[in-house]
């Protein structure tokens, strides 16, 4: 920087094997480091020489040969960015001209950043292995002991060599002479740059092309936003006429637990596949030295996976873990990747398997899904699991459609675990238990329901959890009045029905489940069945007031009390009764055997005591 910034000279003093070139006076063929050495002590022979002093630095080491990394100053090949960069800097603009478009939006001012005076691109790389520079140099009969690539002008940049021969023969007529090929590679962002165009034909104009370009997102990580995403913008504009793609999604990068980003160096890189097939812990320490880890780190990584993962990994399966990376999304930039939470997901997924087998043993072998159903006529619960449902839908979509996906992930789960699992399978099972005749219809619907629920909820849950919705799926039983696709991912996703909404239905439910949580909290965890009061103050509504009336039979079954009885002020207040205040217009009951309240009464009165002792210490 400061040798650019004085407009001095650059000069190249190493050969390609590391030793001192022709530039280094004396100390030509010197190695690079014997080199240094001779250069101090001629410094203090000539008495030149001051002082030493310790200096901080970043020293640039190969991951691979462990050697000292040199920079050296080569021809390269180079791609003129300043007009591409304007275009692309263009297809990001704040109003109606804009073509492309960056989520998050937080990263377009990044994007910004990185194209604002960009500088030219060196696409040419010295490795053994990539896509070859299509240039060609012509070397004269004669010249074979001049340096290869001096003379500019000789260069030829053609799509093949019988190009290049044709541009030489014209250039060089009657003069003899054989191309030669540049040995250099292009830089891998270049190649994978062109992926948009060369995946529909380019540069022929194919019927693909002509379809599918531009194409409607591309998904990556935002830490290569530049570096892939900006080269296949540019190189999409000049060559193919148009953004390759009109939206990008950034994804958080994935770090380990404790937020350390994943690296070789460190010895903390989790393979998805260990993940989903499981690996003891052994395994894990076997990965160690397999690799090329520094073995002053060795000891650091060990400790660090004995104390992450004792046990090793669990088989969590894919589900779970594609399920785990979609519902981190909502972590800034980052994912800190706890396998916990992705053993926590393989259990949801067994908890989602059993409630699919608890529907089919519902149904039965026999039955054969509706047409239709009409929520007009179907019981409440069944009124509401539809309505709440569409919510979900709702959701879903619009989460989906905003590439807000941690948000869908998070309605799907929470209708299926918190709606249809806890409240909606728990309150049709009296119709079940039994063959009592005064429940025939309401089992008719409920199956009707449920049928409706299972199969639009696993199509629902399908782009998180593809494996097992689809097997689940399978087993559904097919409906009579049409041919069902043959998988899952062929079907239809489930769509919004308007007829399902119930606002009255919702609220009246949100009620019953602020009662049924207040019982539950009374019961303190007991699995007896005891008896229950809901007290309905005068300031209650009657919508409210009928709400619980009408639905006692859904709050025993949820609050799992023997019996349920709905009071008014005008009554007197049950006794041997722990109490629960719902809010200012409900209060709940629930009766206790005398032991259970005389223990509740002395704990109360402990903490009472307690409370007195501490302000009389004041």
């Amino acid at each position: 920087m400061v040798g650019k910034r004085h407009n001095l000279e650059f000069i190249n003093i190493f050969t390609d094997d590391g030793k001192i070139n022709q530039y280094g006076g004396a100390f030509e063929g010197m190695p690079r480091f014997r080199a240094r050495e001779a250069v101090t002590d001629a410094l203090k022979k000539k008495g030149l020489f001051k002082e030493t002093k310790t200096n901080e630095m970043c020293l640039r080491i190969c991951s691979r040969s462990k050697d000292v990394v040199e920079p050296m100053i080569k021809p390269q090949w180079y791609i003129k960015c300043s007009d591409m960069g304007n275009e692309a800097l263009n297809a990001v603009a704040d109003d109606e001209n804009r073509k492309l478009e960056i989520i998050p939006r937080q990263y377009t001012a990044e994007w910004k950043r990185w194209l604002h005076n960009i500088t030219d691109w060196c696409v040419s790389r010295q490795l053994w292995w990539g896509h070859r520079v299509p240039a060609w140099y012509v070397v004269f009969e004669g010249d074979d002991n001049e340096e290869f690539g001096k003379v500019f002008e000789r260069w030829l940049v053609a799509r093949s060599e019988e190009e290049a021969q044709a541009l030489a023969d014209q250039k060089y007529e009657g003069k003899k002479f054989r191309l030669e090929q540049d040995s250099d590679v292009l830089d891998t962002w270049f190649s994978s740059g062109l992926f948009p165009l060369f995946a529909l034909g380019w540069p022929d104009d194919t019927d693909d092309f002509k379809t599918f370009y531009p194409n409607s997102v591309v998904e990556t990580g935002h830490d290569i936003l530049f570096f892939w995403v900006s080269r296949m913008v540019m190189l999409g504009i000049t060559l193919g006429g148009n953004v390759p793609f009109t939206k990008v999604y950034l994804h958080p990068m994935v770090r380990d637990a404790h937020g350390r980003k994943m690296s070789k160096g460190l010895g903390n890189v989790i393979d998805p596949v260990d993940i989903i097939n499981g690996i003891t812990l052994e395994r894990l320490h076997d990965r160690l030295l397999e690799g090329n880890l520094d073995p002053k780190e060795l000891d650091k990584a060990r400790e660090g996976l004995l104390k992450d993962f004792p046990d090793g990994i669990p088989e969590c399966g894919a589900d779970a873990l594609r399920f785990s990376l979609i519902s981190y999304t909502a972590q800034s930039d980052k994912i800190n990747l706890d396998v916990q939470r992705v053993v926590g997901y393989c259990q949801w997924c067994n908890k989602l398997w059993n409630a699919v087998r608890f529907g089919l043993s519902i149904l039965g072998d026999d039955y054969v899904p509706p047409s239709n159903v009409n929520p007009d006529v179907l019981p409440f619960s069944c009124q509401w699991i539809l309505s709440v449902l569409n919510e979900a839908i709702s959701k879903t979509v619009m989460s989906l459609e905003s590439y807000e996906f941690s948000d869908a992930a998070t309605a799907v789960y929470a209708w299926w675990q918190y709606q249809l699992c806890d409240v909606f399978i728990e309150t049709i099972k009296p119709y079940f238990s039994g063959n009592d005749p005064k429940f025939a219809t309401e089992r008719g619907f409920a199956r009707d329901t449920l049928w409706v629920c299972l199969d639009n909820g696993l199509r629902l849950l399908h782009p998180f959890m593809p494996y097992v919705t689809e097997e689940l799926w399978q087993r559904l039983p097919s409906p009579g009045h049409y041919k069902r696709a043959s998988s899952i991912m062929m079907s239809e996703y489930p769509l919004i029905i308007e007829s399902w909404k119930n606002e009255r239905v919702e609220l009246d439910m949100s009620l019953i489940e602020l009662v049924v949580k207040s019982l539950r909290s009374l019961a303190q965890g007991s699995r007896e069945r005891r008896q229950g009061y809901v007290l309905c103050r005068a300031s209650l509504g009657k919508c409210d007031q009928e709400a619980i009336c009408n639905h006692q039979l859904e709050i025993k079954t949820l609050a799992n009390v023997s019996s349920l009885t709905v009071i008014d002020e005008n009554n007197a207040a049950p006794t041997r009764c722990a109490v629960s205040v719902v809010n200012e217009k409900l209060s709940v009951y629930l009766k206790l055997h005398a032991s259970v309240l005389q223990k509740q009464i002395l704990k109360r009165s402990g903490k009472g005591l307690n409370t007195l002792h501490g302000k009389l210490s004041q």
